[in-house]
């Protein structure tokens, strides 16, 4: 465990952090920390639940005094998701997280950390061990691969569960009190292609350093996919010089926005100079536009090899390229009922040329369930026209707000006795697992809530250290009062 966060830990919940984030728990890379939680369990004698998706259940019963208290559920999940920068050599299958502090933050040697929810994770464990805090019956809830479709929550048995109040600790925004959240799916696209052999000089276009993030959370701060942007060079180097599309490749999790994308094609060695005046142009134009918004846009371009190789068939090139070039991305409608509030977002968060198609998948959101599907339609639609497929995965519902809540209710007067303001109510574009838990559990009360985590999903993420104290101290007296 760091020095530094063992010194400033508190009730042992970094301690926890640091042993889970030495597991390698990406999304269906599950079995080693789902061991882990059955094991705490089992050398506390605590009770537990595994299950074939590998969810855990741990449950200890109430203090003394607060037998008939309402049952509280404390529920994250177990996987995160593994983004990585160029020069990382980190590899998240074998390899845990190695936490740095720096100042008031805990982050990653240029991955993501992994807090989005591993928090969660410490925050149960700690108040599952302490032997001091007096609390209700607590059923943690531990889920898996969440940031894949949030297949855990579905698969989940909640029959054995009691609680009707339910914290999800799956925020990151600290005096937020979130209250519902979006639904969503994964849509993917296959276009059929076909190829035919170009002789000349392959060169390899790269564009990196995007900002990228959640695709949720940040899909309204005006941050630019990478491989739409790579898209529309394309289009626009087509003014330049003729050439051929051999591979293309951006993105790695459909929840989160690009920040890097590539391209090889095949050109005329004696169209060399033009190209790279073309270039040259293109990432003027591309930088100035985009200089506030992504001021780290870099286009880099690295001649290969010269030779015979297998590009895209011209008609192929046009399917994928009109695809490119037209899907809808990014915030499709805003809220009427919530002010700066996205209802109905998507993200192109995963786009790959393969031997014989291209594979475009997309994380589709939104707060109205009609109009999700109408942007799935529209996906379909494109596909269809262009001689290609699509189909749906991973959907889950929203969760809808609650008009009358005695879970928010108590959080919010305990909230304004520990900080002597008012929290803010507020809804998000995000999926949370929160929907399948109001859609399974009859009348159930949730709320959603976290510490200040920033640019999660990237491997800029990042969590407060006093953040993440205080509200485990707000927490603790939540449990508590629930008397």
């Amino acid at each position: 465990m760091n020095q530094k966060l063992k010194e400033l830990d508190y009730k042992k919940i970094f301690h926890y952090f640091s042993e889970i984030s030495a597991i390698p728990r990406g999304s269906k890379n599950n079995t080693a920390i789902s061991n882990y939680l059955a094991e705490f369990a089992k050398e506390r004698g605590l009770e537990y639940i595994q299950d074939e998706y590998e969810n855990v259940v741990i449950i200890k019963e109430a203090s003394k005094g607060y037998e008939n208290a309402p049952v509280v559920m404390i529920q994250g999940h177990m996987d995160m998701v593994c983004e990585k920068t160029n020069d990382s050599t980190h590899d998240f299958l074998t390899e845990g997280i190695e936490l740095l502090v720096d100042n008031d933050y805990i982050h990653a040697d240029r991955t993501t950390l992994g807090a989005d929810n591993g928090i969660a994770l410490a925050y149960s464990l700690a108040f599952l061990d302490d032997e001091t805090l007096q609390h209700p019956r607590i059923e943690a809830i531990f889920t898996t691969d969440e940031e894949v479709g949030m297949e855990g929550a579905i698969g989940l048995d909640v029959t054995p569960l009691k609680g009707k109040y339910l914290i999800n600790v799956d925020s990151e925004d600290e005096g937020s009190l979130l209250i519902s959240s979006s639904g969503g799916l994964t849509g993917t696209c296959e276009l059929p292609i076909n190829r035919v052999s170009n002789k000349g000089l392959k060169v390899k276009i790269m564009i990196s350093d995007l900002q990228g993030g959640h695709s949720g959370a940040e899909i309204h701060k005006n941050r630019t996919n990478a491989t739409k942007l790579m898209g529309r060079l394309l289009f626009e180097l087509r003014e330049y010089v003729g050439y051929g599309l051999i591979e293309m490749k951006g993105g790695q999790k459909d929840n989160a926005i690009p920040r890097d994308s590539f391209a090889e094609i095949c050109i005329n060695p004696e169209d060399s100079e033009d190209f790279t005046k073309a270039i040259e142009d293109i990432s003027f134009k591309y930088k100035n536009e985009l200089k506030s918004s992504e001021p780290y846009l870099a286009i880099h371009v690295q001649n290969l090899s010269e030779g015979t190789f297998e590009c895209l068939h011209p008609t192929s090139f046009e399917k994928v390229l009109f695809m490119l070039v037209h899907t809808p991305n990014g915030v499709q409608v805003m809220s009427s009922n919530i002010p700066g509030l996205v209802e109905s977002s998507l993200n192109l968060g995963i786009f790959h040329v393969d031997a014989d198609k291209a594979v475009f998948c997309f994380s589709v959101r939104s707060s109205v369930n009609s109009y999700k599907q109408y942007l799935a339609s529209r996906l379909n639609y494109m596909a269809g026209f262009l001689g290609g497929e699509f189909y749906v995965r991973g959907q889950y519902p929203a969760w809808e707000y609650k008009k009358d809540s005695k879970l928010r209710d108590h959080l919010f007067k305990v909230f304004v006795e520990q900080y002597g303001y008012e929290p803010k109510l507020e809804a998000i574009h995000a999926g949370l697992e929160c929907s399948f838990f109001a859609e399974k559990i009859q009348d159930i009360d949730i709320v959603s809530l976290g510490p200040d985590m920033y640019d999660i999903h990237t491997p800029k993420e990042k969590l407060s250290i006093s953040s993440a104290v205080r509200v485990y101290k707000y927490l603790e007296k939540v449990i508590e009062g629930l008397k």
